[in-house]
C-alpha cells in the first residue's frame, strides 16, 4: 500500500530521524499517516479497504528499532539545537506513537524475519505486519497481542525477539509534547557537558551532542544552523569533530545510549537539576557500552580536527586516544587476521568485525597526523608525547604475519592473468573462503584479476600484501615497481617503518624542546639556524624565525605562526615588517594562505581544501607536486625540523633561494 497521504511535516523526517533509522531517502513521503495506519491496524482500532494490502510500510522499515527506545526521538524533540521543523515533526510523530500500541506497556511485542507470504493479518488475538520491502522472498515482521493466546503470524517458522520496553509510555510522551510546547526546548546546560566529557572520555562537542540525543549520524548539510550550535558553545570545526567522533556508532548505538535516560516526569528536564541528572544517565549508559575512554585535551583535539577529512579518515578523537594508549586502542594494540573475499567489483579485504577496515583508515589517516602531532602539538601534550609508543605499537601489528592489507592496483591498473602469472607465480592464494577469482601469491603480495563482466566489462586488477615480509628483498623491490594507484597503505607502512619516523620519536623521547615549546618554532627547535638568519639578513632573532617559517613551513598561516611562536599580533607585525625591509618578503593577500608576506617567486594555488597553496620555491624545496600553477599533493618527509630549518637555509646561503 502506498503512502500517498501529503503531510508537510513528513519532509523532515530523513534529517530529524538521521542516525536513528537507516535508508534516509525513504524518510520524505507518508510518515505520520503510515504511523497513523500501523498503529491503528494493530491496535484493532482502524481497517483496511477490501483492496489494500494492510497499513503499508513506513519510511525503509526500520522503525522497529524504535520501539522501547523511543527516547533518542524524545530527547531530540526537547533538545534546544534542534530546528524549529524538525522539532515540530519529531513532536508530531511522539503524539502519533502515544495513541500507538508501542506506548501501551501491557501489550506484548515481537520482531522477526518471515516469508514473505503476506503483508498484514489480525484476528481478536492480535496481529502480525510485514515492516520492510520483500529482499530474497523475505521480509522482516513486528508481532503484537495482549492475551495468552498466540497470535496470527505467516511466513513461518520466525525466531521471534521480544522487543525492548522501557521508557515512553502514553502519558509521559504527552507529557514532553506539552513541556516542550509550553515551554519550548529544554535549557542548555554547559556544565552538565563538562561533566558528561568528564565521566565519559568523550570531547566537548560529543557530550553535547550525546545530550541532545544527536550522537552523530546525521548527513544533512547544515547539521546544525549557527544559532543552534552556538546554543551549544559549539564552533563550526568543533561541531563537525564532535559529529565525526560520534559518526562510526550504529543506529542502535545511538538508541541504546539514549535508553533509560529520561525521568519518569519528562518535565523534570527543564528543573535546575534536570540536566545533571541526564548527564549522570547518559554518562553511565555511554560506559556501560563502550568503556571509558582516556580524555583528550580539547586544545589538542582542535588542532587535529582542522585536517580535512580527506586527510583523516578515522575521526581526530579515536586518533588522539591511539597516542594515548597505543598498547590498548583496538585502532593499534589488536592483531587482525584478514582474509580475501569475493564482490561485485572483484577481491576485497574483510576480517571479523570490520577491523581490519578501520585499521587501514587509521593507517592512512596517520600520514597526515603523524607530522601535525609531531610538529605542531607542544612538548608535554600527552598525544603528542604517546608518539614513540604509537610507532613501536604499529611496528609489532605489521610484523604479525596474519596481517593483510591493501596495496593499490598495478601501474596499468588493468592487467591480464598471464603478466600477473609472470611477475607473482602460479601459487594461488589460500584463505578462509574459496575464491573463484584468478590469485597469485608470492608469499609477500597477492595479485587478483576479476573476470569481466557486464557491469564491470573491464578486468580489474588488485594488490594485496603482508607488511611481516615486506621488506629490502626481491619480492618487495617487485611490489614498489609494479604497485602505483592506490598503494596509500604500503606508503604509511613505509613512513612508520623509516628512517623519519625513528628520528621524530628521538626527538620527542629526548625531551628536546622545553615544555610548551614548537618544533615549528625555529627559535626553541633551530636555535643555531635561527642565529645564522639574524646574522646574515642584519634582523633580531624574531625576524629570523619568522623567515625560516615562511621558507620551510608548508601552511605558516599568521594564526598558526602566532600559536607556535607564542606571539601576539603587534610582535608577529614586527618581524614581518623587519623582512620586509631586508627585502626578503613581498606583502600581498593570497587566497586561503592566511598571511599577509610571501616568499618572492611563483604562486601555485590549492584547489582542493586538503591542500595547501604557497609558493613554488617552497614546493620544490619540500618535493610538493605542482602541476602549471596548482598543487597536488602534501609535503613528503624525509626530515626533522631542525634538519629541515637548516638545510632551507643552507640553499638560501648557496645563492638558490626564492626570488
Amino acid at each position: 500500500m502506498a503512502n500517498t497521504t501529503v503531510d508537510p511535516r513528513d519532509q523532515w523526517f530523513s534529517s530529524a530521524l538521521g542516525g536513528l533509522v537507516t535508508g534516509s531517502g525513504m524518510w520524505y513521503h507518508g510518515i505520520l499517516a503510515g504511523f497513523t495506519r500501523v498503529g491503528g491496524y494493530l491496535g484493532g482500532t482502524w481497517t483496511p479497504s477490501a483492496e489494500s494490502d494492510g497499513p503499508g510500510r513506513v519510511g525503509d522499515g526500520s522503525w522497529p528499532a524504535l520501539i522501547g527506545r523511543i527516547e533518542a526521538v524524545a530527547l531530540r524533540a526537547a533538545a534546544p539545537s534542534t530546528g524549529p521543523e524538525r522539532r515540530e515533526a519529531l513532536l508530531a510523530l511522539l503524539e502519533v506513537w502515544a495513541d500507538t500500541v508501542f506506548a501501551d506497556p501491557t501489550v506484548r511485542i515481537r520482531t522477526g524475519n518471515a516469508r514473505a507470504d503476506a503483508t498484514a493479518v489480525r484476528d481478536e488475538r492480535g496481529a502480525t505486519i510485514a515492516t520492510s520491502w520483500p529482499r530474497d522472498g523475505r521480509c522482516d515482521v513486528l508481532q503484537v497481542w495482549t492475551g495468552d493466546a498466540a497470535p496470527p503470524e505467516f511466513g513461518g517458522p520466525v525466531e521471534w525477539v521480544d522487543a525492548p520496553r522501557g521508557w515512553g509510555d502514553a502519558g509521559q510522551l504527552r507529557r514532553l509534547v506539552e513541556t516542550v510546547r509550553a515551554r519550548g526546548p529544554m535549557p542548555w546546560v554547559a556544565e552538565a557537558g563538562a561533566r558528561l566529557a568528564e565521566a565519559t572520555g568523550v570531547s566537548r562537542a560529543a557530550s553535547a551532542l550525546l545530550l541532545t540525543g544527536n550522537a552523530g549520524g546525521i548527513n544533512t548539510l547544515p547539521r546544525m544552523e549557527p544559532d543552534q550550535r552556538r546554543e551549544l558553545g559549539l564552533g563550526p570545526a568543533e561541531l563537525e569533530a564532535g559529529f565525526d567522533e560520534l559518526r562510526r556508532l550504529t543506529e542502535t548505538d545511538r538508541l541504546e545510549v539514549c535508553a533509560g535516560t529520561l525521568p519518569d516526569d519528562p518535565a523534570e528536564l527543564w528543573e535546575p537539576t534536570g540536566a545533571d541528572a541526564l548527564a549522570e544517565r547518559v554518562g553511565a549508559a555511554w560506559v556501560a557500552r563502550f568503556g571509558r575512554t582516556i580524555p583528550v585535551p580539547e586544545e589538542t583535539l582542535a588542532v587535529l580536527a582542522e585536517l580535512d577529512h580527506a586527510t583523516l579518515h578515522t575521526p581526530a578523537a579515536q586518533i588522539c586516544g591511539a597516542f594515548l594508549a597505543p598498547a590498548d586502542h583496538p585502532l593499534s594494540g589488536v592483531d587482525h587476521d584478514p582474509w580475501l573475499a569475493e564482490g561485485l567489483g572483484g577481491v576485497y579485504c574483510t576480517s571479523e568485525g570490520q577491523g581490519v577496515r578501520w585499521f587501514e583508515e587509521f593507517l592512512k589517516s596517520l600520514s597526515g597526523a603523524l607530522p601535525v602531532v609531531y610538529a605542531e602539538l607542544p612538548a608535554g601534550d600527552p598525544v603528542r608525547a604517546g608518539l614513540p609508543a604509537l610507532l613501536a605499537e604499529l611496528r609489532a601489528r605489521f610484523d604479525h604475519p596474519g596481517l593483510l592489507l591493501d596495496a593499490g592496483y598495478t601501474a596499468r591498473m588493468r592487467d591480464s592473468a598471464d603478466r600477473l602469472r609472470a611477475l607473482f607465480g602460479d601459487r594461488p592464494y589460500v584463505g578462509p573462503i574459496p575464491l573463484t577469482t584468478a590469485t597469485f601469491d608470492d608469499g609477500l603480495t597477492i595479485a587478483s584479476i576479476a573476470e569481466p563482466t557486464e557491469r564491470h566489462p573491464d578486468p580489474s586488477t588488485r594488490l594485496y600484501f603482508r607488511p611481516a615480509y615486506y621488506a629490502d628483498d626481491e619480492r618487495s623491490a617487485l611490489l614498489r615497481e609494479v604497485a602505483s594507484g592506490g598503494a596509500y597503505t604500503r606508503d604509511v607502512v613505509d613512513l612508520i617503518r623509516g628512517d623519519w619516523s625513528r628520528r621524530v620519536a628521538e626527538r620527542i623521547t629526548s625531551d628536546a624542546l622545553p615544555p610548551g615549546g614548537y618544533e615549528c618554532d625555529p627559535a626553541v627547535a633551530a636555535p643555531e639556524t635561527v642565529a645564522r638568519v639574524a646574522k646574515a639578513l642584519s634582523v633580531d632573532t624574531d625576524a629570523a624565525a619568522l623567515y625560516l617559517q615562511l621558507l620551510a613551513l608548508e601552511r605558516p598561516s599568521d594564526r598558526r605562526v602566532r600559536r607556535w611562536n607564542g606571539w601576539n599580533t603587534a610582535r608577529h607585525k614586527r618581524a614581518a615588517a623587519a623582512l620586509e625591509t631586508a627585502g626578503v618578503v613581498v606583502a600581498d593577500k593570497r587566497a586561503r594562505a592566511g598571511r599577509g608576506v610571501f616568499l618572492p617567486g611563483d604562486w601555485a594555488r590549492a584547489t582542493h581544501k586538503s591542500l595547501w597553496p604557497m609558493e613554488v620555491w617552497k614546493a620544490r624545496l619540500l618535493g610538493v607536486r605542482v602541476i602549471g600553477d596548482r598543487v597536488w599533493d602534501h609535503h613528503t618527509w624525509h626530515l626533522t625540523l631542525p634538519e629541515l630549518f637548516a638545510h632551507a637555509w643552507d640553499v638560501v646561503e648557496r645563492g638558490d633561494g626564492p626570488a
